[in-house]
């Protein structure tokens, strides 16, 4: 019931659509209460008063009423099922935007196909199951009512005996339902864990190609489609068993009421109309009931949906934004980490840290893979917050500073180069929002992308495909870094920029670069040391700690990790 009353939360701001579809299912199952109603006068009149007129104009009249019915049923349909859309339209849009505001955190534990399958599959399960479920409650409720209340006015006695195994009906009800949610959620989430290989094995095709995982894939899949399969068949079955429990139970009832009602025939003491009439009544008494078990079913699977959507709209934020936060200032771009020890779980990623990057400064971080670089640098952009110590910008704590002025004061750069697919010039424009295009441009030829752009078949309007498909990767870091020029930011994050580059691309990518960082306090992870040679100060970090800190040739003198590391690396080189 609380995740039902929290669904119909969501459908208040469509409330006049509801009050349509309320008063049209009323007249609708009113509609069958007075046909069964009227079924022992007209049977008199016709049959045994002989009637003619009243005969003449029965065919018309049934035709007029079912018309009406038809209106009725399509009113409460459409005007129930689309504010039962609308309001799933906005879970859908809470969650997405619950999702983009969640922390790194989140992201890291839960697997992006089984994000994707909460927004997309969960959501249609609610989507489709709210609009049954609100307009079945109206309409089918209204007519039972109206249908019981013809049958206890006919004869109460037999009224009772025929509702005496509504109650039956509610204990395996109540079982299959139960069993029809855990059934679902666990299907949902196996639709999560199969959706989560899509997703993986689209994104890595080149990998799964160049492996000839092709079988290995397409087995993992096929299994994963299979476990759904079970968990869909189970509720298959929890559903198809609802009726036919539900047929037999009612079917003692229609004995009884036969039985008594027939002895009653016989005995005068009840006129045969008024016993079809009663019969009519019962056996459309049925019917809503049928349905409104089918529609307690559906229920089960919609909320046993909706706890899953509801888990990521419910799930808190670690980065709480500071509600009278600083703003920074274009001078604020010293960048200072004091004893700073950061974990993911058990272990110690970064373990008393201490840095301090004057403003202009560029900082080249170094060392062994795993050794907390990733990690540092996103404390700056508060992607993390800090289980001891603090990160300062200018004079004040990231955890002090508005989440917005934080991000319009960073610029990254990363080693996974993320374009959307859209045209050349949106891409770039996403570090400044209405960006004009000679702003645009400026940052292309800042970036050295400006040439190859201009021999793209539509230019800057020319559609890149998906995460940039049809560019080379010196392209695409070309474009990431434009990004970041447009931007402006004083304080600039480059992970891993030419890591994956081949050496004219990098040597490309540096000039553009080298543009990017004039005037900016720059954080610059690199594997390639020669590319960080001329930082202001190299610190060198492994195991999470800082190891070794100074410039080139003073590291060099020392002989220790960044000079046996400089060893390896130019001695490859040469």
């Amino acid at each position: 019931m609380p995740v039902f009353k929290r669904l119909l939360l969501y459908m208040k701001p469509y409330w006049w659509r509801i009050m349509l579809a309320a008063l049209a299912s009323s007249a609708y199952g009113g509609l069958e209460g007075a046909f069964a109603y009227m079924v022992e006068p007209l049977l008199k009149k016709i049959f045994m008063t002989k009637d003619m007129v009243i005969f003449s104009f029965l065919p018309l009249a049934i035709i007029l009423i079912f018309v009406f019915r038809a209106i009725c049923r399509y009113v409460n349909d459409y005007f129930m099922s689309t504010a039962a859309q609308l309001a799933v339209q906005d879970v859908r849009n809470e969650i997405f935007r619950k999702n983009i505001v969640l922390d790194l955190k989140f992201f890291y534990r839960n697997q992006t196909g089984s994000l994707m399958s909460r927004i997309v599959n969960d959501v249609a399960v609610m989507q489709n199951g709210v609009a049954e479920m609100v307009s079945g409650i109206f309409r089918d409720t209204i007519g039972l009512v109206s249908l019981l209340g013809v049958i206890f006015y006919r004869d109460w006695q037999l009224a009772i005996i025929s509702i005496l195994v509504i109650p039956f009906t509610i204990y395996p009800a109540n079982i299959l339902g139960k069993k029809i949610k855990l059934t679902a959620r666990k299907g949902q989430e196996e639709a999560g864990y199969f959706a989560n290989i899509l997703q993986e094995t689209l994104s890595g095709i080149k990998i799964v190609k160049a492996f000839s995982l092709e079988d290995t894939m397409t087995k993992q899949f096929a299994q994963a489609n299979l476990n759904y399969y079970n968990f869909t068949r189970k509720m298959i079955k929890y559903n198809a068993l609802s009726s036919p429990i539900m047929e037999v139970i009612t079917s003692f009832g229609i004995a009884a009421v036969i039985f008594f009602g027939g002895s009653k025939v016989m005995s005068n003491k009840m006129t045969a109309p008024e016993f079809f009439s009663f019969i009519t009544a019962m056996a459309l008494v049925y019917s809503p009931l049928k349905k409104l078990i089918s529609a307690y079913s559906t229920a089960q699977r919609c909320i046993g949906a909706s706890e899953r959507v509801f888990e990521i709209i419910d799930a808190t934020p670690e980065i709480i934004d500071s509600p009278d936060g600083h703003t920074l200032t274009q001078e604020d771009s010293k960048i200072e980490f004091k004893n700073v020890f950061f974990k993911y779980q058990d272990d110690y990623i970064l373990d008393d840290v201490s840095l301090v990057a004057e403003k202009g400064q560029m900082v080249a971080l170094v060392g062994p893979s795993g050794g907390g670089k990733s990690t540092l640098v996103s404390l700056i952009a508060r992607f993390f917050d800090t289980n001891e110590g603090q990160v300062l910008i200018g004079t004040h704590n990231v955890r002090d500073i508005s989440k917005e002025s934080l991000m319009n004061h960073i610029a990254l750069v990363d080693q996974e180069t993320i374009l959307f697919h859209d045209t050349i010039a949106n891409n770039i424009r996403y570090g400044k929002p209405g960006a004009t295009e000679e702003e645009i441009n400026r940052a292309a030829q800042a970036a050295y992308a400006h040439d190859f752009i201009m021999d793209m078949p539509q230019g800057y309007q020319t559609s890149i495909g998906d995460r940039g498909v049809r560019l080379s990767g010196g392209q695409r870091q070309r474009l990431c870094i434009a990004r970041a020029i447009l931007k402006n930011a004083p304080i600039l994050i480059l992970d891993e920029a030419t890591s994956a580059l081949d050496t004219e691309s990098e040597q490309m990518v540096q000039k553009a670069l080298d543009n990017l960082m004039v005037a900016r306090t720059t954080f610059v992870i690199a594997h390639r040391l020669s590319t960080v040679i001329n930082a202001d100060k190299i610190v060198v970090l492994e195991k999470g700690k800082i190891v070794e800190s100074g410039s080139h040739k003073s590291l060099l003198e020392n002989g220790g990790l960044y000079c046996r590391l400089c060893a390896q690396q130019f001695g490859k080189e040469r």
